[in-house]
């Protein structure tokens, strides 16, 4: 059976905490969310601010391979005819092909949130999709509260799907918009309203028990057609359904047509372009698409899983484009050492004393506050080290940090310079930053570009620092991680010291030797 997908990032999405979009942003994601194959693609209210309008006047000559581009709006106001709604009107103007309306399903809401009477708010339902279909429009009908407002009132309820019904509309979509129904709660109402209005009916679902993905399943089960949901999860309050956990689940756990299989493999590399955008990290343990997803850490699971991935892995990776992978640590034990190296230096033997040799390593510097279990890339670098495999790409001579007191209008509050040397010649340079460990990036960048113009494709993604024992205040060890990536990968580096800056230098510099080294083999 198919799905039909309809994404709400760009509206619902946006509305989360820390989201924000430029114009510019939002036709990148437009874009990938067409290749992908999302057939609805809702991209805000374009009478409710000046970016959404002016998103909307882009798109008019921004043309898309097969998705639907969804104009967001509610229903006309009371007393007013919807050809006069200032709302409608600019619905309208956004020129999409589609058009989607929110009203009030909960007796509720209607009564002391709208301030209007029952019957009002079935008629300004009705009216406002007759005039939508009149001037030409799909129109997409969201039921707001409805879930809620059916377990309440069933029979309310029900009459303002059949107004929007009756007028026409193509899709209603059952809004479970406080979070707060179970998954039997949404199969015995969906159940009831598809036996009434057939194929035509969706989900919207929130996330605030954690139900989002469990709902939109349990809709799709019963026989919904349209599932809504947003890149990440992402959404107000708790967020909704997860485009990353929906789509695998539907398709290849359960068998429903949603996209082509090729384009499901591309879901992390799709995932990873995502937050790059939005300047997030992608949530390590995020099902499928996380670092986390098919990482094994204990020796005995990764013994299983190199006999036979089914112990401990519910797909292969391959199916959603993710890797494998064997954390490294204390507790890791030599077999899944020997397979990492291996996945590194492949002609090393499970008898080669390197082994012990990295093993022992591993832990002397765990025990200093290293973790190599999310920075794979400086554990590939200290294994090359460590079997002389490796040649530095560049030498440091010194550098040298200064803070600007007061800091600068334009956010400078640091600078920076940095000595290197590569193959012999001396490069010398300074930059400023909003603070110390920014000034040294520009700085080292500014000072290797001549040398490695490459690394100027280089963006930080993530920084995260550690303290790693507190009764030390100001004087403890920290552990630095930073994410870094090109557009094509990413990867993870760390640093320890009792300096933050010393500590941020070796996981910079290790992200940059890495980058050198995959460039450069």
């Amino acid at each position: 059976m198919k799905v039909v997908l309809y994404d709400a990032t760009l509206r619902e999405g946006a509305q989360g905490p820390g989201a924000s979009f430029t114009v510019e942003d939002k036709l990148r994601i437009v874009d990938m969310l067409d290749d992908l194959g999302v057939t609805y693609i809702e991209a805000g209210n374009p009478g409710s601010n000046p970016k959404d309008a002016a998103f909307y006047d882009r798109m008019k000559s921004h043309s898309l391979k097969q998705a639907k581009l969804v104009a967001f709006g509610s229903t006309s106001r009371v007393g007013i005819h919807p050809k006069d709604d200032a709302n409608v009107k600019a619905l309208l103007s956004a020129q999409t092909p589609v058009v989607c309306i929110f009203g009030k399903s909960w007796d509720f809401h209607v009564e002391h949130i709208l301030k209007a009477t029952l019957q009002q708010n079935i008629d300004i339902i009705g009216d406002t999709v007759r005039y939508l279909k009149e001037q030409g429009k799909e129109v997409v009908y969201d039921a707001e509260h409805f879930f809620d407002g059916y377990k309440r009132n069933p029979e309310y309820a029900l009459k303002t799907l059949h107004a929007a019904n009756d007028a026409g509309a193509d899709w209603l979509c059952l809004c479970e918009t406080n979070g707060g129904c179970f998954p039997s709660d949404v199969s015995e109402i969906t159940k009831k309203m598809v036996g009434i209005f057939g194929d035509k009916i969706g989900i919207h679902a929130h996330n605030d028990t954690g139900m989002a993905d469990a709902n939109a399943i349990s809709s799709v089960q019963n026989g919904g057609k349209m599932v809504q949901f947003t890149i990440a999860g992402w959404g107000e309050r708790c967020g909704n359904t997860n485009i990353f956990t929906i789509l695998p689940n539907l398709q290849i756990k359960l068998g429903y047509d949603c996209i082509t299989p090729e384009k499901m493999k591309g879901m992390v590399k799709f995932a990873h372009s995502f937050h790059e955008l939005a300047n997030q990290g992608i949530e390590p343990g995020s099902p499928y698409v996380g670092f986390n997803a098919f990482a094994h850490k204990a020796g005995m699971h990764i013994d299983a899983v190199t006999k036979n991935s089914e112990s401990f892995e519910h797909i292969n990776p391959e199916l959603v484009g993710a890797k494998r992978s064997f954390l490294i640590s204390e507790v890791a034990g030599r077999s899944a050492v020997l397979k990492r190296i291996q996945s590194i230096v492949p002609d090393v033997s499970k008898d080669s004393p390197a082994i012990s040799q990295i093993v022992n390593k591993v832990k002397e510097m765990e025990l200093q506050g290293y973790q190599f279990e999310g920075a794979d890339a400086s554990f590939e670098l200290m294994v090359l080290r460590e079997l002389n495999m490796h040649k530095p790409y560049f030498l440091l001579e010194d550098f040298k940090t200064m803070v600007i007191e007061p800091p600068r209008k334009c956010g400078e509050a640091a600078s920076a310079m940095v000595h290197i040397k590569v193959d012999g010649q001396d490069e010398v340079t300074a930059a400023n930053g909003n603070g110390p460990v920014n000034a040294i990036d520009r700085a080292i960048r500014k000072a290797l570009k001549r040398f490695y113009p490459k690394v100027e494709e280089i963006s930080l993604t993530d920084y995260r620092v550690r303290v790693l024992d507190t009764k030390f205040a100001t004087a403890a060890q920290v552990r630095v991680l930073i994410e870094s990536t090109d557009s094509k990968d990413t990867w993870t580096t760390v640093g320890v010291s009792a300096d933050i800056i010393e500590a941020s230098w070796q996981a910079l510099v290790d992200s940059l030797e890495y980058k050198l080294m995959k460039d450069n083999n």
